[in-house]
């Protein structure tokens, strides 16, 4: 049974996200939120799996919200989905920077929610199919940001490899193929390269190969995947990092 928390501060919008969870077998809505304050103390009370999370909120913003629920050491466990009207912005930006484990429109269909519900209760990272390409995008045009990022000199040459592999959006079983291993000698680098750098999850991991200057790219925008400066491997635009 997947655990869910719903944090908006439209009760309309709540009460059908609830409907469509609640008639669905193996999740169960175990609490909503009105604002981001009352959504962190719910979580905490409750220990839900997922957390759905409305990215803009009067009071403690969906962003601050998920920064304190991905610093609580109590709540490791538990996953946080951005919601958002408006596709890709400086919120989700924010939010994934943040700790959230991914995010999805709130128009996105019954079907995608729920398929995002459960990838991401297994651990791994959601991007919303639309805008994952602008997202790759938009990294890939920002200069780095040496000065927050995680430092990566504690990487192993293999652990920076399999980092940069997962940032281009390929799966454990794609990074095991590039790399001539097998799939559970590439999740182990992934898994020790988190670790390292304190990454909550692999939508985290993404972020700081970006930020850190450990993946780049010729050309940016929405347009085309862009052109890898180091490796052959395409940008790849999945649900699953």
């Amino acid at each position: 049974m997947i655990r869910v928390v719903l944090v908006d501060d439209q009760a309309l919008m709540r009460a059908g996200f609830r409907a469509l969870l609640d008639a669905e077998d193996g999740i169960e809505v175990v609490g909503e939120a009105g604002d981001g304050e009352e959504g962190v103390r719910l979580v905490r009370a409750r220990l839900p799996d997922v957390v759905l999370m409305d990215v803009q909120m009067p009071g403690v913003s969906g962003i601050e919200a998920t920064r304190r629920i991905a610093a609580d050491p109590d709540l490791a466990r538990v996953r946080v989905v951005i919601l958002t009207n408006y596709g890709l912005d400086e919120y989700v930006f924010e939010a994934l920077r943040a700790g959230a484990s991914g995010f999805l429109l709130k128009d996105s269909e019954p079907e995608d929610l729920l398929a995002g519900i459960a990838v991401v209760a297994r651990g791994d990272a959601l991007l919303s199919p639309s805008v994952t390409r602008r997202l790759i995008g938009e990294f890939v045009a920002r200069p780095p940001d040496r000065a927050t990022a995680p430092g990566l000199e504690g990487l192993t040459p293999r652990e920076r490899e399999v980092t940069a592999l997962a940032a281009r959006g390929l799966t454990n079983e794609e990074i095991a193929t590039h790399m001539v291993v097998s799939p559970f000698t590439a999740k182990t680098h992934v898994s020790r390269a988190m670790i390292k750098l304190g990454a909550r999850d692999r939508a985290q991991l993404v972020v700081f190969a970006y930020e850190s200057g450990l993946v780049t790219a010729r050309g940016h925008g929405a347009g085309p995947a862009p052109s890898y400066e180091r490796g052959e491997v395409p940008a790849r635009i999945r649900t699953r990092c």
